[in-house]
């Protein structure tokens, strides 16, 4: 771990430094806030917006103004369930944690919690959940319960393909089904669409974030798409990217939801993804970690222009 400021917390190497929710957390509850990396959002914020570009891609289409009510339960459920996700991660991936230099420190490997309070916590996360998810329609609940199979898989694709972060778009991006059934009880081309955007999107931005741990994952046998791609990362990046905006793009085709607002949402998005492409340097870990962390904004502005189309289109 990384020490901070003299009567700091301690905090991990990929997270924010002086975070302020382990300034004001007791000691003791700090390893469950590491375990669910509420100290570090963007995570959350990459599993929630997704659902944010369904649920508005959705109001669009009806012709009504964003669903407030649930872009506030896709919130509350992206929070929890990521926690979930990442302490089941943590869970299995222990021993493997124990030889990065970059997990090392994490709460199960480093001994500050024990593997059966983790698997508790895990549980209270998940019962959240639920709860969350049963608030949505039928069709909605159970699609949302065939996402655990990709979620339970995750873990161990590190250790049987060199694709892990296709796996990890799979869960990731679920989302972008989720929004849409829950505003219509169904699915339809343009959310399948969107998912595969979303896949896309992922595979790109966690490519960028294994390239922290080229050097540890060869020592731990551990494989990844950073790997894989090698010195053509930029290019195998930017594939993904340029697949996750063709894709979105016919989205939009597919659902008559294209207009001025929803274009400058996907041309800012793929403008961001030019300038992360561009600034990109595998050898450069500070800046990996940055460029993964600026998703959030290149996701933002996809949903601005999906939410402000809909309440343009609701009051027009």
């Amino acid at each position: 771990m990384i020490a901070g400021q003299p009567g700091q917390p301690e905090s991990l190497p990929d997270a924010v430094p002086n975070q302020w929710l382990l300034r004001v957390t007791p000691p003791d509850w700090r390893p469950y806030i590491e375990l669910a990396r509420l100290d570090r959002p963007i995570g959350w914020w990459l599993l929630l917006l997704p659902c944010w570009w369904s649920s508005a891609l959705a109001s669009l289409t009806q012709h009504a103004p964003p669903n407030f009510w649930h872009l506030l339960l896709f919130c509350i459920g992206a929070i929890v369930m990521r926690g979930a996700g990442t302490t089941y991660n943590d869970i299995v991936d222990m021993d493997i944690d124990a030889q990065v230099a970059r997990t090392r420190g994490r709460p199960l490997p480093s001994g500050r919690i024990t593997k059966t309070a983790a698997k508790r916590f895990l549980v209270a996360q998940a019962l959240v959940g639920l709860a969350v998810l049963l608030s949505f329609n039928r069709f909605a609940i159970l699609l949302g319960i065939g996402s655990l199979a990709i979620v339970a898989a995750y873990p161990f694709m590190k250790r049987v393909t060199s694709w892990p972060q296709a796996v990890l778009g799979l869960a990731f991006g679920y989302g972008g089904l989720m929004g849409w059934a829950a505003a219509y009880g169904a699915l339809a081309w343009p959310p399948v669409l969107l998912y595969g955007g979303a896949i896309a999107w992922t595979l790109g931005y966690d490519t960028i974030y294994a390239l922290q741990d080229i050097s540890d994952d060869m020592i731990a046998g551990v494989r990844s798409t950073a790997l894989l791609f090698g010195q053509r990362v930029r290019l195998g990046v930017g594939l993904c990217y340029g697949a996750c905006i063709a894709l979105i793009g016919l989205a939009l085709v597919t659902a008559h939801a294209v207009n001025v607002l929803t274009l400058a949402g996907l041309l800012a998005m793929a403008a961001h993804f030019a300038w992360q492409i561009r600034n990109l340097d595998p050898s450069d870990e500070a800046r990996a970690l940055k460029l993964f962390r600026s998703n959030r904004d290149a996701g933002l502005l996809l949903f601005a222009g999906l939410a402000g189309a809909a309440l343009w289109k609701a009051f027009a």
